[in-house]
């Protein structure tokens, strides 16, 4: 397939401060990619660099083959959906969505009543006195109905409840099936969205830790629980994510799948092995990087 995004080291400075630092990346068209990590690992900073509302301070970017910045050819087939996004004070739902129904050309004006509906959007009260929630729903539905080649989520469903969340993920994979295109889904709510992404980019201070299908991604480490003494010469050399120790119990996480014969060999050693979810994964994974970074800084 064809990349749709492409980054080739890409770094964004602020002052003494990296946010992004040598990243690069390639997008193909037609899947849904998780970007995932925690608060200030960057996240935000790609992804509007990407849609042209922020600046690189070395590297390359093209979307769709081009540079994004004032290309007003790409632009209008991209759809940024953000937490912080802003709107006149005095602008309603209905103006935000009779906005985006001019940009974006795929508007699907049925399936944003549809979504008004889901959502029990008041669309009468002004944007400013929405609730947090209902201004989520806003960017929701937008980032829904504008059927955009690309569309960026950058969380912007952090107002919702559990049974609003639900309402989005349900409506993206019923609308994704019948009109593909390219999601970008960025959340640190990594168990709630791991079912609906097909590809997993990891970012954490600044650099990709990892960028892997996620089918790939959910075999990659397992966690072993028994002895301590019978886990730790189990582990040996292997990479270890996290240890955990309560008397004479330990619970080892390592990076690496296992073999039919290496679980048999555990099980008959009287030691038990766990799966380890994507969220608990993603978490190891940037904790093990941060200390090893708080190690090279002492």
């Amino acid at each position: 397939m064809t990349a749709v995004i492409e980054v080739q080291n890409l770094t964004k400075r602020y002052k003494e401060k990296r946010a992004l630092d040598n990243v690069s990346l390639s997008l193909e068209g037609g899947a849904i990619y998780g970007l995932l990590g925690r608060n200030g690992a960057g996240k935000t900073t790609l992804m509007s660099i990407l849609t042209a509302q922020n600046f690189a301070s070395s590297g390359e970017v093209k979307v769709f083959g081009e540079h994004p910045y004032e290309n007003a050819h790409v632009l209008s087939r991209v759809c940024f959906v953000r937490e912080s996004q802003k709107y006149p004070d005095d602008a309603t739902a209905r103006h935000a969505f009779k906005a985006a129904s001019l940009f974006f050309a795929n508007w699907d004006q049925d399936f944003a009543d549809q979504l008004i509906k889901d959502f029990q959007l008041p669309m009468k009260q002004t944007i400013r006195k929405l609730s947090r929630g209902q201004l989520s729903a806003v960017g929701v539905i937008i980032g829904l109905a504008s059927r955009a080649e690309i569309t960026f989520f950058d969380e912007p469903y952090l107002g919702l409840d559990a049974v609003a969340r639900q309402v989005f993920y349900d409506r993206l994979v019923e609308d994704y099936a019948e009109h593909p295109r390219t999601i970008i889904l960025s959340s640190h709510l990594i168990d709630e969205v791991s079912h609906l992404i097909e590809r997993v980019i990891v970012i954490d201070d600044g650099k990709i830790l990892l960028d892997e299908e996620t089918d790939a991604v959910r075999d990659r480490a397992v966690t072993v629980i028994g002895d301590a003494t019978k886990v730790d010469a189990w582990v040996g050399d292997r990479e270890v994510l996290h240890r955990e120790a309560l008397g004479r119990v330990a619970s080892v996480t390592v990076f690496g799948s296992l073999t039919e014969a290496e679980r048999s060999e555990i099980t008959a050693d009287g030691l038990d092995v766990a799966p380890v979810s994507l969220q608990q994964l993603i978490v190891r994974l940037t904790q093990k990087a941060s200390n090893t970074k708080n190690k090279e800084v002492i």
